[in-house]
């Protein structure tokens, strides 16, 4: 198992990235998203997560994310597991038109996956990277928040409605996080 970009502090602020095994783009229906944003609502509401900035993407998802209680690998292993979970319920239930070749990638990654039994729809890895300074900080939201412009899909990032850049753009956002503010400095 790797030992790079674990959470080794639990209440420390992070950089996460999660990914769809073999860059399924999952998110590309609204349904799926949806249980997404719901699904960080009550983490926040019930597991004392917090979430400063995200953005989901159509086959991945970026955040920067704590736990006030000093538990986030829990939080986050708790949050992949219920997710995987309701959309692959979704998928066998409305009408998606990709459900077998999902179903198969999904299923294909479990077998691969010592204790997976059925599905895997996330990979294990969490892509963590402690965020120590202001400077890191507002350079990881500035990436979270572009990427749907990078990707082509806006061109302002506060467009994208799966993206916290709507809530620092004062706009109204399917989730209410806080928005960091930080401290500012000048150059000599």
């Amino acid at each position: 198992m790797s030992t790079g970009y674990q959470i080794k502090d639990q209440e420390a602020l992070y950089f996460l990235t999660f990914q769809v095994v073999d860059w399924v783009d999952i998110f590309t229906r609204k349904v799926y998203k949806d249980i997404l944003i719901d699904s960080f609502k009550y983490c926040m509401e019930n597991k004392e997560f917090q979430i400063f900035a995200y953005v989901i993407m159509s086959n991945h998802v970026h955040l920067i994310a704590n736990s006030s209680k000093g538990v986030l690998s829990d939080t986050i292993r708790d949050l992949k597991k219920f997710t995987s979970r309701k959309i692959i319920e979704s998928i066998k239930e409305i009408h998606e038109s990709r459900k077998n070749w999902i179903l198969n990638r999904f299923k294909y990654n479990a077998a691969h996956c010592k204790g997976n039994k059925n599905y895997q729809l996330w990979t294990h890895e969490n892509h963590a990277m402690l965020l120590y300074s202001n400077e890191f900080i507002r350079q990881k939201i500035e990436y979270i928040h572009n990427n749907p412009v990078r990707a082509g899909i806006v061109e302002k990032a506060e467009d994208y409605i799966y993206s916290s850049a709507r809530n620092y753009a004062s706009l109204d956002a399917p989730i209410d996080i806080p928005v960091l503010v930080l401290q500012w400095y000048t150059y000599k």
